[in-house]
């Protein structure tokens, strides 16, 4: 029981070291012809393993097998040896190697034997160790009889224990893959150990360059804070100068509005003497107007005068002419056209 819970534990060491079906199986297989000495078989092999098809077994036991015949057969190839003595070497050295396999198989024996008296210890202190459960069952059914208990309890304790063994098996089973477990995150913390270090080795490259560049970047800054210092202390002076200068434009400006307000004062002044003025002028311009208005008033009962005279001068030339004797018709002579039109026309007029 217990060299097949070994085997199965070393079964599962190989499977968490060899990925590939065939390195397995090879592996298996020297262990149980080597460490166990139970002769592979491939159903033996698909028992343990229960990995890939039937035929994986299967050839790597024939691969086995042919490794094995080849690293026993001995073959010595010299040119300045006759045939004979290559044969008679060849055959010692093979007697040497059964001899060393032989002698392997007899401490393998005795180490099988120590197994076994190891097992039949192991085994002797579970049967004793049984007997004191069985005393102790004795025990416990004496104190169940005196408490009223049955027969049927002591069943159930007995299935109890049973099961406690299962999973007392169980519970060494998955200590093993624990185990094994363990291992492969021991490798995997190696793993991460040395990336962790080669990462490491690159944050302080890192960190060495970034404090070279903090390095210059810093004197950089410490060189601009002074050409900032310069300029500022330049700008303060350009400001003391403009300062100067807004004070002198300032007193200008301040003449300026002196004199500004001056000459305002003068043009209030010539404004109100000529509003003054527009004020006797519009007087003036009032009393003209009346006087024309006066004027026009005589004029029109003057010309109502003149119409009314010229009336009545017409009717008095017309009583003249109606009034006076008419005067002889001279005998008409021809008058010259010029002076027939001067006629005509002063007779138009």
């Amino acid at each position: 029981m217990n060299t097949e819970i070994e085997l199965q534990s070393d079964i599962e060491t190989l499977r968490g070291r060899f990925t590939e079906t065939k390195d397995l199986y090879r592996e298996v297989c020297a262990l149980l012809f080597f460490r166990y000495g139970i002769t592979p078989t491939a159903s033996k092999l698909y028992q343990f393993v229960r990995k890939g098809s039937m035929s994986a077994p299967a050839e790597a036991l024939a691969k086995f097998w042919e490794d094995l015949r080849s690293k026993a057969r001995v073959e010595i190839d010299h040119p300045d040896l006759p045939p004979e003595l290559k044969t008679s070497a060849a055959e010692v050295i093979a007697e040497l190697w059964r001899q060393a396999t032989a002698a392997a198989r007899h401490e393998l024996a005795a180490l099988r034997l120590e197994d076994q008296a190891a097992v039949e210890q192991a085994q002797g202190e579970e049967a004793r160790a049984r007997q004191a459960a069985t005393e102790a069952l004795a025990s416990a059914d004496t104190l169940r009889q005196q408490l009223s208990a049955t027969q049927e309890s002591l069943q159930q304790r007995q299935t109890d224990l049973e099961a406690e063994r299962r999973a007392h098996a169980g519970a060494v089973a998955r200590l093993q893959e624990l185990q094994r477990h363990l291992e492969e995150a021991r490798h995997q913390q190696e793993r991460v150990r040395v990336d962790f270090s080669a990462e490491l080795a690159k944050a302080r490259e890192a960190v060495d360059a970034a404090n070279a560049r903090s390095d210059a970047a810093e004197r950089r800054a410490l060189l601009e804070i002074d050409q900032e210092r310069q300029a500022r202390i330049k700008a303060d002076k350009q400001l003391e100068a403009l300062r100067g200068q807004l004070a002198q434009a300032e007193g200008r400006h301040r003449e300026s509005l002196l004199a500004q307000a001056d000459a305002v004062t003068r043009l209030q002044v010539k404004a109100d003497a000529a509003e003054v003025s527009q004020r006797e002028l519009t007087a003036s311009n009032r009393g003209l107007v009346d006087d024309l208005q006066a004027t026009r008033e005589r004029l029109a009962v003057a010309q109502q005068e003149a119409t009314q005279f010229k009336a009545e001068a017409q009717t008095l030339r017309a009583l003249l002419e109606r009034l006076s004797p008419p005067e002889p018709v001279p005998p008409p002579q021809e008058v010259p056209a010029s002076k027939a039109a001067k006629t005509g026309a002063r007779k138009v007029r």
